[in-house]
């Protein structure tokens, strides 16, 4: 886990190791973190969502991207999930209009971040 400045935001990034978020208490975990670091933003690699995260009748990336909101921070999950998009309409919904907003993203790299923040922030 580190903390990086991008385009004038405070980001953390975490690692792909580590323990997944299989439960909204890991989100929690993931928001007290992100406090700690100061950060506004927390990059979240895709290989560190537990198996039911993507899968939204759990409601559970619902719930954990809502406590983001609420605690005003912003969220982006950096990765491939091209083969969970396949398989679930619902998915590519949710994916479409997070990603025109300003809290939840999904994007394939961390560049695709810096990129974007970039573009936000001139």
């Amino acid at each position: 886990m580190q903390t990086i400045e991008m385009s004038g935001t405070k980001v953390l990034v975490l690692s792909a190791q580590g323990t997944p978020v299989a439960t909204e208490a890991d989100g929690n975990d993931m928001i007290g973190e992100a406090f700690s670091a100061g950060a506004t933003l927390v990059a979240i690699p895709v290989e560190r969502l537990g198996p039911d995260f993507l899968r939204l009748e759990t409601r559970l990336a619902g719930t954990v991207f809502q406590k983001f909101v609420n605690y005003h921070l912003r969220c982006a999950i950096i990765g491939d999930i091209t083969s969970q998009l396949e398989d679930s309409k619902a998915l590519r919904d949710f994916v479409r209009e997070t990603n025109k907003g300003r809290s939840i993203w999904f994007l394939a790299t961390i560049g695709d971040l810096e990129a974007r923040l970039a573009r936000e922030n001139a």
